[in-house]
């Protein structure tokens, strides 16, 4: 284990280079793969590069929100009553892997967030109390949890297959999430990830004593005005940004909307709604605007990340699509598959393509209708084929830069030296996942 970490720490360079490497390797794959022009690499790539701005604005707003509301008083006491029952080392590594796990079935903007405030939060409580972590492990067990966050309740892929009027209604018709999400099958292969994956990467604790390396510096930077000013406002000004009832008052609006469109309109969950009920949760937690800024500003870090390498991300989808290099993957895992084949190179196209378009929703878009036609033509179960393609966009997420950016940002760490652990928990989980797709 110590030399498969070391590979990665030696290896593996920042994120934002990983996105501008990628981007260099699609346009060779391009040219010299797919015979596609260097100019017309070159316009798909810039034509392409903004294609994502508004997910762009909306995915970096929930990890923003997600933030916002993971950070508030309320939730950081709950996170600490977990911390507080850990007594070991072993305890802490499963304790993140588990915690994240759960948060992920919830929503995968929350988990990503959950998952570097549990760690940090557990890494303190650890040092406080005189237990040895090793704290880049600890970050990638927390880390490691948000890999079923597909088979969950905000899972992309599951939840379009199900909204009337998606992009493929016309081709495979709805299919609803009690064929998907909802199965004892999927609630079974979740259960064998959260119960076992916990155990694996507290099993992967370094041996030697002089090999552990501890957490350093404070778990969260002081945030005073987010646990309670010290003495009340005293200006007009003061007591507006301060006002309880003022964010009650927006937090009542936002219930009734959110009650009138899931239980009135009977709509569904969807990235705006969630964002949403984000914001209104972390103003209700927070008690007042004042509090909440300052919470979300500190949050800024886990955002910048996401706004600066999504565009690359954008253009090196638009260039695989424009150039064929989609069709060519998927042809080819489509060549060599059969009706129960099928969502077994599902899932590992759409791990190979999450590498490249890190977006459940944006993979789905160009992987989606290829992957569809070819169930249909052997005979395939669209759903099972569906689920393969979501497990495979979440299973690589363990080893994809721009996933891990929040986290990093949040638990202070590079990902070199975590990607050796998730590499193991990637290899891990992708026998569980294949498994159960042959099924």
């Amino acid at each position: 284990m110590k030399t498969l970490v070391g590979l990665f720490i030696r290896w593996i360079p920042d994120a934002f280079a990983v996105a501008l490497a990628l981007t260099l390797f699609t346009f060779f794959c391009a040219i010299v793969g797919a015979g596609y022009p260097l100019n017309s690499a070159i316009e798909a790539w810039g034509d392409g590069f903004w294609n994502l701005l508004l997910f762009t604005n909306q995915i970096t707003l929930t990890l923003l929100l997600g933030y916002g509301l993971a950070n508030t008083p309320a939730v950081r006491r709950i996170l600490r009553g977990i911390a507080k029952r850990v007594s070991t080392a072993r305890a802490a590594y499963a304790a993140a892997c588990a915690v994240t796990g759960v948060a992920a079935l919830l929503s995968w903007g929350l988990s990503l967030v959950t998952a570097g405030i549990m760690a940090r939060t557990l890494g303190e409580h650890c040092r406080e109390n005189g237990i040895r972590v090793h704290y880049p492990l600890l970050v990638a067990a927390s880390f490691s949890g948000f890999v079923i966050w597909h088979q969950g309740l905000t899972s992309s892929i599951g939840l379009a297959l199900a909204t009337p009027g998606h992009f493929l209604e016309s081709q495979i018709g709805l299919i609803p999430t009690s064929e998907t999400l909802f199965t004892p099958w999927n609630a079974a292969v979740i259960c064998v990830v959260l119960f076992t994956l916990p155990f694996l990467m507290s099993w992967l604790r370094p041996g030697d004593d002089d090999e552990i390396q501890e957490m350093e510096g404070a778990a969260f930077v002081a945030q005073p005005a987010a646990e309670g000013a010290e003495a009340g406002p005293r200006t007009p000004a003061e007591r507006i940004e301060g006002s309880f009832w003022m964010a009650m008052a927006l937090v009542g609006m936002a219930s009734v909307y959110l009650y009138d469109h899931f239980i009135g309109q009977a709509k569904g969950l969807e990235l705006n709604i969630l964002n949403f009920g984000f914001l209104f949760a972390g103003l209700a937690l927070a008690g007042s605007a004042l509090r909440y800024v300052q919470i979300l500003v500190e949050g800024g870090r886990v955002a910048v990340p996401f706004l600066l390498q999504y565009p690359f991300y954008a253009g090196i989808a638009a260039l695989m699509l424009d150039s064929g290099l989609v069709a060519i993957i998927v042809d080819f895992f489509v060549s060599i598959s059969n009706a129960t084949t099928l969502p077994l190179w599902g899932f590992i196209s759409g791990g190979l393509l999450n590498i490249f378009i890190p977006s459940g929703g944006g993979q789905w878009a160009v992987q989606g209708p290829l992957m569809m036609a070819a169930a249909q033509e052997v005979g395939a179960d669209l759903p099972r084929v569906a689920m393969g393609v979501a497990m495979g966009d979440q299973w690589t997420n363990l080893i994809q830069p721009l996933t891990l950016v929040p986290v990093l940002a949040i638990a202070n760490i590079g990902a070199r030296e975590i990607m050796g652990y998730t590499f193991v928990a990637l290899a891990y989980c992708g026998v569980i996942f294949g498994l159960a797709l042959l099924l």
